[in-house]
């Protein structure tokens, strides 16, 4: 009998070998009847996770199910960062995620350190983040916002409100120019979405002229221009599933086409192409991709890894994610 090796890590957990004739989906059902716990999952997420998952969906959809879940264990299938958020919404709860080192671009493009020193210098501006960021700079911020809400959020505001945008400003300069308001920007963006190749794009719509090209306002400015619709993960899925048209260009992670199959198998969903970089043809996030069926057994069986917020930390970051979460109702 082969084995899938042991998983160590630089944070110190380990994980007993996962014996390759367990049936793992069938074991990760019963663990997590028997310890009430939930999955949830990002968009972005392997195939074979969203299947099983109890709620798929965009990180503000994500952020609503672990506030108002009642189970006892959050087992979170995305990236660091929305662990943590699991946990400061609900810190009576274990909180784990299937890798500590499934991390987010965004989230590190914005130390807060380096942060609070930018903050410093505007301290008559309310400072509104981007969901993908760490607790810390969640606890500096005022309202937390997603791809989803970013735009009702600044629209809420006096418009005499000057504003700070973190951390990125891909999309902060979107909500710009929807709103019409002048925010400074920190300038921090995913890679996911800046790595979409603009001459492999432009190719790829000669190609199918009669396709529509639909974007994540985490794109770069000059493909958002030329796009026929943007909006967030679960915007674009609403979309392709609206839509007269049967055929799209999906700028985004490739992991969404999953769930979209789903709800449109009969139309034609084509990858935005990434750079030669790439390993693919599409755009994928290497974070996401860390999350495998073994890791969200093994989390589950040992209930590690585990996420931690301080307190102090997750009392101010409660504060921005609770605001954003109130001004999003009905969303």
């Amino acid at each position: 009998m082969t084995t899938i090796e042991a998983q160590v890590n630089r944070y110190g957990y380990v994980t007993e070998a996962v014996a390759d004739d367990i049936d793992l989906v069938a074991e990760i059902n019963r663990l997590k009847k028997e310890k009430n716990a939930v999955i949830l999952a990002h968009y972005y997420v392997n195939e074979d996770i969203q299947d099983l998952a109890d709620y798929i969906g965009d990180s503000l959809g994500l952020s609503q199910q672990a506030a108002a879940t009642d189970a006892d264990m959050i087992v979170f299938c995305g990236v660091h960062f929305m662990g943590e958020t699991a946990k400061v919404l609900s810190p009576q709860k274990k909180v784990v995620i299937p890798d500590l080192n499934a991390g987010c671009s965004l989230a590190d493009s914005a130390p807060a350190d380096k942060f609070a020193a930018f903050k410093a210098q505007y301290p008559d501006h309310i400072v509104i983040s981007y969901i993908n960021c760490s607790a810390e700079i969640k606890a500096l911020t005022d309202i937390v916002c997603t791809s989803s809400n970013a735009l009702q959020i600044v629209e809420s505001l006096p418009k005499d409100q000057k504003i700070i945008f973190a951390p990125d400003a891909n999309l902060g300069r979107y909500v710009a120019h929807k709103t019409g308001r002048e925010m400074v920007l920190w300038d921090g963006a995913c890679i996911v979405h800046i790595d979409i190749s603009r001459e492999k794009l432009a190719q790829l719509r000669e190609e199918h002229p009669d396709a529509l090209l639909i974007a994540h306002p985490e794109c770069k400015e000059d493909i958002l221009k030329q796009a026929d619709f943007v909006s967030s993960t679960t915007g674009l899925l609403k979309f392709v599933k609206d839509s007269p048209h049967d055929k799209f260009i999906v700028a985004t992670e490739a992991g969404i086409l999953h769930k979209m199959k789903q709800s449109v198998p009969d139309k034609k969903l084509i990858p935005a192409p990434g750079s030669d970089n790439n390993t693919c043809a599409c755009s994928e996030c290497p974070y996401m991709k860390m999350n495998t069926l073994e890791k969200v057994y093994n989390a589950l069986l040992y209930e590690q890894p585990e996420i931690f917020v301080p307190e102090d930390i997750r009392l101010k970051a409660y504060d921005s994610v609770a605001r954003m979460l109130e001004l999003s109702k009905g969303i």
